[in-house]
């Protein structure tokens, strides 16, 4: 091989190899560009998981809150009922002794 061909030769490799680092360079950004899109989605889904919690938090307060007054409202029926049972027992009693005392009034 001649001085010259061996220089050809160098030369086409340079060539080569310039190309392959441009090509790689190029995937290098390309790679670097997808990764900064996902970080960006991944901040941008950080945001909203702070969003969804701060509304799991909103509807947990609600639904406590609904469940205190459904609570009370049940406790007054409750009491309503137990109220309304004492004085039907009171008046069940007092016909169970005019009857027992011969005091009925038919």
């Amino acid at each position: 091989m001649s001085a010259e061909e061996i220089t050809s030769s160098v030369e086409t490799i340079e060539v080569q190899a310039e190309k392959i680092l441009e090509d790689a360079r190029a995937q290098a950004s390309e790679i670097v560009i997808k990764a900064r899109d996902e970080a960006d989605k991944i901040l941008s889904a950080s945001v909203s998981l702070d969003e969804m919690q701060s509304e799991r938090q909103r509807i947990i307060k609600e639904a406590e809150a609904r469940a205190k007054k459904e609570v009370a409202a049940a406790e007054k029926r409750a009491a309503a009922i137990r109220s309304g049972a004492d004085s039907k027992v009171a008046g069940i009693t007092k016909r169970i002794v005019k009857v027992v005392t011969g005091a009925v009034d038919n």
